[in-house]
């Protein structure tokens, strides 16, 4: 996959908030530089797409600061071969961020519209390691199950069970835990003792709604 367009900006964004500010991972830098940001946000933000700030996609929800889609993915640790469950595809820039590094990534998105643009955004970049569904999120995709990592992209009041029983051995989480004000961005792996967790910073996220998300009440 190759986009010329707007490559400089892609770099400064790299350069200056993601490395700038600590993530090393080099798979995960090539991928912001690769995936091009303003094509997953309204035209009338493009010019703006590649700030250090999150972006409304429509339908109330957003596409999350470039930093942390970047710190997010360093902490699922990915590998090429990675079967992904994403929670939350909104505008489908994290998915594609996800599709470029992992082998599979399975999407769930509440919203049938947000999730429809996503996948014509994604496909037209090329990435075909992409499945998606509409559904309540919070109880993941079971069939499909296990993931070697789960990504949510919504805030949630606690990891949802399901998505900590959709993990496979080793497999690795990142979420935004806590109430709809502020949220910790958690990071946990499936251990054979069990689940171990590490906060990695505090962080702002649209609620993650659904059965075991915050109600539909927004």
């Amino acid at each position: 996959m190759r986009c010329d367009e707007r490559r400089a900006e892609r770099r400064r964004m790299v350069a200056r908030q993601i490395a700038g500010r600590g993530v090393s991972d080099r798979r995960v830098l090539a991928a912001l530089a690769a995936i091009p940001r303003h094509r997953f946000v309204p035209p009338s933000l493009a010019d703006v797409a590649y700030d250090d700030a999150p972006l409304p996609v429509g339908s109330g929800q957003t596409i999350s600061q470039p930093y942390m889609v970047a710190l997010m993915t360093a902490a699922l640790r990915l590998r090429r071969g990675d079967r992904v469950l994403e929670i939350g595809t909104g505008s489908g820039y994290q998915t594609a961020i996800l599709a470029h590094l992992a082998g599979c990534v399975f999407t769930i998105e509440r919203l049938a519209e947000l999730a429809a643009g996503a996948e014509r955004r994604v496909a037209a970049l090329g990435l075909a390691n992409v499945r998606y569904r509409v559904a309540d999120g919070t109880l993941g995709w079971p069939e499909a199950a296990p993931f070697d990592a789960v990504l949510v992209t919504a805030a949630t009041p606690d990891l949802p069970a399901p998505l900590l029983a959709q993990l496979a051995p080793l497999g690795r989480i990142a979420a935004p835990v806590g109430d709809l004000a502020l949220q910790e961005l958690i990071v946990g792996v499936r251990e054979p003792r069990g689940l171990v967790t590490r906060a990695a910073g505090g962080c702002r996220f649209v609620p993650l709604v659904g059965r075991h998300g915050f109600p539909d009440a927004f």
